[in-house]
C-alpha cells in the first residue's frame, strides 16, 4: 500500500475491459472498408445527439475542428471579436482566431474556474460601445464588433449558462459552448425548469474525444451538437471540403471529417459513459471527504445547479510546486491544467495583455494541481493520495 504507484490517468484498464467489443468493431470496419463516413459515423452521431438531448450531432476530426466549425457555422466572421476566458486550453482561442476573429477575455469565477457572468456583463457595459444600427457591442479594445461568447465548461463542470445566455441575448450575441471537457455534464436551468446537458444550451456546442477525455477515442476525434438545422448543414459542409454531395462544392471547406474507426470506438464507449461518469462522481465525493480536513488545500466547488462529470479533479495549494514534487516522489501522478493563462502565452502577446490583466485566472494558475481522476480509480488509491 505505501509503495503503490498511482498514475495520473489510466487509459489501459477501460480498453482492456472493452477489448472484445472494440476488436469486433475494428474487424467489421476492415471487412466493410467504409473508413470515411457511412453508417458507423451516422450511428454515432445519432446516439451522441440523443445523449446530449439535441437534434443534431456532426462528427469531426478533433475538438478544435468542432469549435472552429461551430463558430463559423453560427456566423462568426473575420474582423469580429469573440469573448471567452483565459483559463482554458489553447484550442479555445485557436478556434476563434482561425475563423479570422479576435479573442477577448473576461476573468473567471474563483470558485468554479469558469466564466464569471458578472465580469462578462461588466465588460460589455464598460469596455464596449453600442453600434447605432445593430445595437451590438463594439469593443473599444479592438474596434471590432463583438458577435459571440464562448463559455468553457472546464474540468467537467458547466459554466453558469442561464446568466451567460441572458446577458448574450441582451447584447445580441451568439453563445457557442466549449464542452470539450464536459461529456454528460448537466446544468439546472431555471429559465427552462429542467436539467440541461452540456452542448444543448448555446447555438452550438463543441466536444473533443481526445483519448484522455471522459469519452475518448483511440486518436483524434470531435463533434458539434446543435438544435439549429442550418448550423448542422453548414458544419457538415465545412468538415468535408464544402461539399453537400461528392464533387459539388458550395463553399470552401476543410478536411475535418470523423473517420469510421474512431466513430466506432466512441460509439462503443458511449454505452458505458453514464456509468463511468457516475464512478467519477463517486471518486470526487470520496476525495472531498478525505481531503476536507486539510486546511491548506482548496477543494473544487460544485454549485447546486451543477452535476459535474469531473474530467479532472483540481485542488489548489499556495505552494503548488512543493506539493507536486512531493506527490511525484511518492509515486503519485499529477498534472497542471493550466500553468499559463492564455492571455500570457507568447503566441498571443500581440493581443497586448500582461500580468495583472485577469488576476483570478493568474492566481489560480499558480496554485492549481490536478490529482489522479478516472472512472476506474480505486478507493484505496484515493486514500493513499490523501
Amino acid at each position: 500500500m505505501s509503495t503503490m504507484n498511482i498514475p495520473f490517468l489510466d487509459l489501459v484498464t477501460p480498453h482492456l475491459q472493452l477489448e472484445q467489443e472494440l476488436v469486433s468493431m475494428f474487424r467489421n470496419s476492415l471487412r466493410s472498408a467504409a473508413f470515411i463516413g457511412g453508417p458507423v459515423v451516422e450511428g454515432f452521431e445519432h446516439d451522441f445527439a440523443q445523449f446530449c438531448q439535441v437534434k443534431h450531432c456532426i462528427g469531426v476530426g478533433s475538438g478544435t475542428d468542432a469549435l472552429r466549425f461551430a463558430l463559423m457555422a453560427a456566423g462568426v466572421r473575420a474582423g469580429e471579436t469573440v469573448i471567452t476566458v483565459p483559463n482554458s486550453f489553447m484550442a479555445t482561442t485557436e478556434a476563434i482566431t482561425q475563423t479570422g476573429a479576435v479573442p477577448e477575455f473576461v476573468d473567471i469565477d474563483e470558485r468554479t474556474y469558469n466564466m464569471d457572468p458578472g465580469k462578462l456583463r461588466h465588460h460589455l457595459e464598460t469596455q464596449c460601445d453600442l453600434e447605432p444600427k445593430t445595437g451590438r457591442p463594439i469593443s473599444r479594445r479592438s474596434g471590432r464588433p463583438v458577435t459571440a461568447v464562448v463559455p468553457v465548461h472546464l474540468y467537467g463542470q458547466m459554466a453558469d449558462m442561464d446568466a451567460i445566455v441572458a446577458i448574450a441575448e441582451t447584447h445580441k450575441l451568439m453563445v457557442v459552448e466549449d464542452a470539450c471537457q464536459a461529456h454528460g455534464a448537466e446544468y439546472f436551468s431555471t429559465r427552462e425548469n429542467a436539467w440541461k446537458k452540456a452542448g444543448s444550451m448555446g447555438k452550438a456546442g463543441a466536444f473533443s474525444f481526445y483519448p484522455g477525455k471522459n469519452l475518448g477515442a483511440c486518436g483524434e476525434a470531435g463533434a458539434v451538437t446543435t438544435n439549429d438545422e442550418e448550423i448542422a448543414v453548414q458544419v457538415r459542409m465545412l468538415r468535408d471540403h464544402g461539399q453537400q454531395k461528392k464533387y459539388y462544392h458550395l463553399i470552401e471547406g476543410y478536411n475535418g471529417r470523423l473517420d469510421a474507426i474512431q466513430a466506432g470506438v466512441v460509439r462503443v464507449k458511449l454505452r458505458h459513459l453514464n456509468r463511468w461518469n457516475q464512478q467519477r462522481q463517486k471518486c470526487a465525493e470520496l476525495y472531498g471527504k478525505l481531503l476536507a480536513e486539510l486546511a491548506d488545500i482548496i477543494l473544487p466547488v460544485e454549485p447546486s445547479w451543477s452535476r459535474a462529470v469531473h474530467h479532472v479533479y483540481v485542488v489548489r495549494h499556495a505552494d503548488r510546486e512543493e506539493l507536486r514534487v512531493y506527490l511525484g516522489d511518492k509515486g503519485i501522478g499529477t498534472a497542471i491544467h493550466y500553468p499559463i493563462p492564455i492571455h500570457l502565452q507568447k503566441a498571443y502577446q500581440q493581443l497586448g495583455y500582461g500580468e495583472g490583466s485577469f488576476p483570478v485566472s493568474e492566481k489560480v494558475a499558480r496554485e492549481i494541481l490536478s490529482l489522479p481522476m478516472y472512472a476506474h480509480l480505486q478507493p484505496e488509491q484515493q486514500q493513499r493520495v490523501a
